[in-house]
């Protein structure tokens, strides 16, 4: 008998802390996220985001608390906790000499997914690339990259995904795409998770909301003003 394949609906960080020799990155973080929500993760460069987002991917490991997976620890699960994680980072990874198609097509045979024409075909309708489905990649916009790294990030449709500033570099027309798409995804199940600068774009998206600062982290408050003054009130809080 072939076993289901490992699926969870939370994911709970507890007293987690991350140091690099002397640097002290993330300091005692906890918080829960969940099934149809997405987190977005607020604070200035060297906060702590990235390796929030790293712990979580399971790239990297605490050197402190525990990370657990509808109740289950990363270190556990391995891989088959891995190919229920999709993440898009600074780095697309996608392949410029490619068109969108064979980019879409070659990750869904590195996931090992059946019908992957299929499932490619439906991507770039997602990602509203399916008419430059066979132009190179080198010959896209920012914002047209986005989209497509985007959709080879969530192609195996993962469980809990990582999005790390994925609104840089967009206009307003690219960043209202990427936000709806991202919506469909939360509201599809996924937990997601996403540390980003733009207030405006995360304000139309986000679940919750939560700060870090010098590696602490609090959760913002869902009134009180727009999430940019929400969260400026926080970081003074935080300093005094």
């Amino acid at each position: 008998m072939i076993a289901a394949p490992f699926d969870f609906d939370r994911v709970e960080v507890r007293d987690v802390s991350r140091h690099f020799g002397r640097r002290r990155a993330l300091a005692h973080v906890t918080m829960d996220l969940h099934a149809g929500e997405l987190t977005g993760l607020f604070g200035p460069n060297g906060a702590g985001k990235s390796t929030l987002l790293s712990v979580l991917s399971t790239l990297m490991h605490p050197s402190g608390g525990s990370v657990t997976y509808g109740g289950r620890r990363g270190r556990d699960l391995g891989d088959s906790l891995r190919a229920r994680i999709g993440m898009l980072g600074h780095d697309l990874f996608l392949y410029a000499d490619l068109t969108a198609r064979e980019n879409l097509e070659f990750f869904g045979r590195l996931y090992g997914l059946d019908d992957v024409p299929t499932r490619a075909r439906a991507a770039l309708v997602a990602a509203r690339l399916d008419d430059r489905a066979d132009d190179r990649v080198s010959s896209f916009s920012r914002g047209m990259r986005q989209r497509l790294a985007l959709e080879r990030a969530i192609l195996h449709h993962p469980r809990l995904v990582l999005l790390d500033e994925p609104f840089t570099g967009l206009d307003d027309a690219s960043s209202v795409a990427l936000a709806a798409r991202l919506t469909a995804v939360r509201d599809a199940g996924a937990i997601v998770v996403m540390a980003t600068h733009d207030f405006d774009s995360a304000d139309r998206v986000i679940s919750q909301a939560w700060y870090l600062r010098d590696g602490r982290a609090g959760s913002l408050p869902g009134a009180g003003g727009t999430l940019r003054e929400r969260y400026r009130a926080a970081i003074r809080r935080a300093a005094e």
